[in-house]
């Protein structure tokens, strides 16, 4: 996201943000963070070589491992021997995921390629309509989906199908899972319910496992920093003389993503440079607690620093949300809290 010359305070629950299909397509890139993301930026953590695996076998997935060196670094990449399609990277949160998908995109050599989250490729289906959706992206040589989810059957099976016509064109596949992991395996994804999903898209897909530690945690330990009030007043008048700050109160803001497709809410944050929220409370209510936790991965994408008042934003989910299926979510989330406090 561009920065904004433009100074003040704004808020966020006065925002009524639409985007046309044109736009939506004009997003579908790698996040800010992640623009000079490449294998060679990935860092791997010797303590976990499924990572240094998937780097390798992603490597070779994107074309870069044709004419490996004699003694080099490629020499020791492992070969596929029958290349699919697809692949499907499955892990925890915080394990670089992300990153090596926007690696694919930046080293594959493609005319045509796409990158977004499933919620905005469904978002566009719904838009568009997919018979103008498949068209869109008939030929590309690259769709790579972050967060695919899976617990949604209906956008579940529409993005499989879309997925199935392009294959069937010729179009590479790259995913990362968002798995309910109480559902399908604590931190693991579970191939065979995502094979029964899937139905004939199954043969396309190479899961590959990427063990490891949240890396945000490697840095960050304790609780989302909570400020007073006199200093939440004072950051937000400190940020609003250089640049954008948002000041909504935590509930209101909660009551209006209800109002808004979560597929807007990257425009729900444009040209704000600082999030401010208000008597943050815990959540009682999980369609609220979701949306909260898809409003913080545009705010994280975006690297937007959160202030806040109230209790600490780690503490939102309580401990009945996160024994249930949507506890990996609301670790990400939580794990994406801290780091955006201390920012």
């Amino acid at each position: 996201m561009s920065a904004s010359t433009a100074t003040g305070i704004v808020h966020l629950s006065d925002r009524e943000p639409a985007l046309s299909g044109a736009e939506m397509v004009s997003h579908l890139v790698p996040p800010p963070q992640f623009n000079e993301a490449t294998f060679d930026t990935y860092r791997v953590d010797p303590d976990y070589p499924s990572q240094q695996e998937a780097k390798e076998t992603l490597i070779a997935f994107a074309g870069l491992a044709e004419t490996p060196k004699r003694g080099g670094f490629f020499s020791r990449a492992k070969k596929l021997p029958d290349v699919k399609p697809g692949v499907y990277l499955d892990g925890g949160f915080g394990v670089g995921k992300t990153h090596l998908l926007a690696a694919i995109y930046h080293g594959m050599r493609a005319r045509r390629k796409y990158f977004g989250s499933f919620i905005e490729y469904t978002a566009l289906v719904g838009a568009m309509g997919y018979k103008n959706t498949v068209e869109l992206f008939r030929g590309a040589d690259l769709l790579c989906i972050d967060e695919f989810e899976l617990d949604d059957p209906g956008d579940t099976m529409v993005m499989t199908r879309l997925l199935g016509e392009l294959v069937a064109s010729g179009t590479k596949l790259a995913a990362t899972s968002n798995t309910p992991p109480n559902a399908l395996g604590e931190g693991r994804f579970a191939a065979q319910d995502f094979l029964r999903e899937i139905h004939a898209m199954a043969a396309s897909f190479q899961t590959i496992r990427i063990d490891g530690v949240d890396y945000r945690q490697r840095k960050l330990d304790g609780h989302a920093e909570v400020l007073t009030e006199g200093a939440y007043e004072s950051a937000v008048a400190d940020a609003s003389r250089t640049g954008v700050v948002s000041d909504d109160d935590f509930e209101a803001l909660v009551a209006h993503l209800a109002r808004v497709h979560p597929s807007r809410y990257i425009r729900l944050i444009e040209n704000v440079n600082v999030v401010g929220l208000r008597n943050v409370a815990p959540f009682i209510d999980q369609s609220a607690a979701l949306r909260f936790v898809a409003f913080i991965d545009r705010v994280y994408d975006a690297q937007l620093p959160i202030r806040a008042t109230g209790a600490a934003l780690d503490t939102v989910f309580p401990d009945e949300m996160l024994a249930g299926g949507y506890r990996k979510k609301y670790l990400r989330a939580v794990s994406r809290l801290i780091a955006s406090t201390a920012a």
